[in-house]
């Protein structure tokens, strides 16, 4: 009786999870500078020919929504696995160096090869990502007593600050200093298919990767021992969870720029509602980082409509304050 109604419970929450998905992506695709009714939004979903609206939202605000949701599961998804790995609740792609690194040699790109398509551009943060968090594990595991929760995260922020100041150099010396913020503001404007379609397919694959390595990734968690008793490939898991870290946070920063927060938050939601396996984990964060990244872009086209809040601002608001109540509640007893 018990199993039934803790089954029951779980499946009321995953049932509530996929509901307010839908119910934001509805919001998000009817509200915004210019409003848009029930029928309009049918005929763009069933891609029914249309007047000139329903070709704008067909090819501006729905390609936005669906990259929103991409964005915002990838993001989550790399949170989730660092957090993981690394038993530190303050990891986080926007924090540990992965956007940061993505940046910089994103504004390199764009100064040097300023024909680069766009496969090139996400290749190439792709490279960034893995330097920036090479470079945050390297310094962080340096000294004495390797990478506890507060040395990985100062070592984050500094590398981050490092690779930002880089980024804000190149643009000086090659005086492509608009063009870069362009691009790493933080937000989703102008994003179309065509971007979709090329990015679309990593993180579709790394997040069902994370979701067939997710009762690996929970041992791991636990003890690396245990794991490795338990028969575990560790150092092989632990490499392939990386890749798929490297290609959410490279994928990301390529299709919306820098995007720090939703990493840590979400995942430390999830578990508080569904628990620590990850099997649950990782999959109810693609569903919670879709639709808190729908959220946040909703707000950002309608709060001060028909100008925009940059994404990444609301993402700060509602972040910082719980960076710090993480700092406060879960460092202590990690470190």
């Amino acid at each position: 009786m018990r199993g039934s109604r803790s089954f029951h419970s779980f499946a009321l929450k995953i049932a509530i999870s996929l509901a307010a998905l839908a119910v934001m992506f509805l919001l998000a695709m009817l509200l915004g500078a210019k409003d848009v009714s029930l029928r309009e939004l049918w005929h763009v979903l069933a891609n029914r020919v249309g007047d000139d609206k329903i070709a704008m939202l067909r090819e501006i605000r729905y390609p936005r929504e669906v990259a929103a949701m991409l964005v915002g599961a990838a993001l989550a998804v790399a949170g989730a696995i660092m957090q993981g790995l690394t038993r530190n609740p303050l990891a986080d792609p926007g924090l540990l160096g992965l956007t940061a690194g993505a940046n910089a040699s994103l504004a390199l790109a764009i100064a040097v090869m300023p024909a680069l398509n766009y496969f090139g551009i996400m290749l190439i943060c792709f490279v960034g990502a893995a330097l920036g968090m090479l470079l945050v594990i390297g310094i962080g595991a340096a000294k004495k007593g390797g990478l506890s929760p507060f040395r990985i995260v100062l070592a984050g922020s500094a590398v981050s600050a490092f690779l930002y100041a880089v980024s804000d150099g190149i643009g000086l010396l090659f005086k492509s200093s608009k063009d870069v913020t362009m691009w790493t503001a933080g937000g989703l404007v102008g994003t179309t298919w065509g971007q979709i379609q090329v990015i679309s397919p990593f993180i579709v694959v790394a997040l069902l990767v994370a979701i067939v390595l997710s009762k690996s990734l929970t041992i791991l968690s636990l003890n690396e021992e245990v794991a490795v008793g338990l028969g575990l490939r560790t150092a092989y898991i632990k490499a392939v969870l990386y890749i798929m870290i490297i290609l959410l946070a490279g994928a990301a920063v390529a299709l919306v720029g820098n995007m720090a927060f939703i990493g840590l938050m979400i995942p430390h939601m999830v578990r508080a509602l569904f628990g620590t396996d990850y099997r649950a984990v990782i999959p109810m964060s693609i569903v919670w980082g879709a639709t808190f990244m729908l959220m946040a872009d909703t707000l950002g086209r309608t709060l001060f409509a028909p100008f925009e809040t940059p994404v990444v601002a609301i993402m700060a608001v509602l972040g910082l304050p719980f960076f710090l109540f993480v700092v406060r509640k879960g460092v202590k007893s990690l470190s």
